[in-house]
């Protein structure tokens, strides 16, 4: 498939698969391995896109599923679609709505012809299968759009039983199957393919063998990019670090490698030894609206009494507008126990930053092969997600 979309490799890592390069895009380039901050509603909440660039953003991300419904795709297609709209001058990646089927399973029906779901606006009935994935994706005018595919639920460790592990395979394996035929019914209807590039989704679960089928028959499609999804759907990050192990050497070297909603930092830097190149996640403005606060040492809840009279800043050395403008954590806690709007912003800077200063950090260690100094310098790499 022709594509406007263009990726260099400029390094690879000598005691890794991880790599640095960059993409290019009709609206500009960004570096790999590469953060895009989630912007559901064409809005990273309570940021403006200036904003969004300051942090060191250079893609992001918008939801298809949720501007098909509000305000509407033709509408937004009408207005120069999703970058006008938006007044985002930079890349930008849409959703298909495929994860909705997920993550909304309890107001939806699947079948081979898509997905049915209740509208989250007003109770309506809303059909959305690849033909009508491609047209949303279509109108809202993003650079990379991505294929509709099946993404079935993690197995819940209470129904590991025998009779619930094999009906779970069964449906991965049908998830797997109608993933491929989706992917060539999106191929088929995508009607701007030389303006977007779509990207092609694998499934299979924790399968290995079902990973592997899902790769072959996927990358059998020539396309522009391709993304690993169904991960972070209820697996522990062991779990997850072995899937993105596994299947991202199944990807071809040559296309940007996409790890669809993850995670935190020590799940970044682990997809991209890899070899993993695109990333997004909630995670950054989802704690930074609810007084979280990321840091190289582990994650700080600003609502605990301990902060009450903490004169340091979030983080000494962080260049983003909370630290370098001198607000003590005490201030910030202040903010978010009486309700004030700036606190949401100013974390939600924050912990975009400490995400883009990670991705600048990660390049570094690539370009000087240092990935040692990475983990002195980010000692939350080996302590996950905890909080301190």
């Amino acid at each position: 498939m022709t594509s406007p979309l263009s990726f260099q490799i400029d390094q690879r890592c000598t005691e890794s698969s991880a790599r640095i390069g960059r993409v290019t895009t009709l609206h500009g380039s960004f570096d790999t391995p590469a953060f895009m901050p989630v912007g559901t509603r064409a809005s990273v909440k309570g940021l403006s896109p200036d904003q969004v660039h300051q942090s060191g953003s250079q893609i992001l991300l918008n939801n298809a599923y949720h501007l098909m419904l509000r305000p509407g795709d033709a509408m937004i297609a009408d207005r120069g679609g999703v970058h006008e709209f938006m007044r985002w001058d930079g890349p930008i990646l849409t959703d298909s709505g495929g994860y909705q089927a997920f993550s909304m399973a309890d107001i939806n029906a699947i079948d081979d012809e898509g997905v049915t779901f209740k509208s989250i606006i007003d109770g309506a009935k809303v059909h959305l299968g690849p033909e009508r994935a491609m047209e949303v994706q279509n109108n809202l005018g993003a650079d990379i759009i991505m294929a509709f595919d099946d993404c079935p639920p993690a197995l819940a460790p209470d129904e590991k039983d025998p009779h619930a592990m094999g009906a779970f395979r069964q449906r991965l394996e049908i998830a797997v199957d109608r993933t491929t035929d989706w992917l060539h019914r999106c191929v088929e209807s995508h009607a701007r393919a030389e303006t977007q590039s779509l990207f092609g989704i694998i499934q299979g679960g924790p399968h290995s063998d079902l990973r592997e089928a899902s790769a072959k028959a996927v990358t059998a499609i020539d396309l522009p990019g391709y993304a690993i999804g169904g991960v972070a759907t209820g697996e522990s990050p062991e779990e997850i670090h072995r899937i993105v192990a596994e299947t991202t050497p199944l990807l071809p070297e040559e296309k940007p490698r996409y790890l669809m909603g993850v995670g935190y930092e020590r799940d970044l830097v682990t997809a991209v030894r890899s070899g993993v190149d695109m990333f997004d996640c909630v995670l950054p403005t989802r704690n930074g609206r609810n007084a979280g606060a990321f840091t190289r040492s582990g994650r700080l809840q600003l609502r605990n009494a301990r902060f009450k009279e903490d004169d340091g800043v979030l983080e000494p050395g962080c260049d983003c507008p909370a630290c370098s403008g001198g607000f003590s954590r005490a201030y910030l806690r202040h903010l978010f126990i009486s309700g004030e709007i700036l606190g949401p912003v100013l974390l939600s800077q924050h912990n975009l930053r400490h995400y883009q200063r990670l991705m600048l950090d990660i390049r570094r260690a690539i370009r000087e092969d240092t990935w040692s100094s990475l983990y002195r310098a980010w000692p939350v790499l080996d302590r996950g997600s905890a909080t301190v």
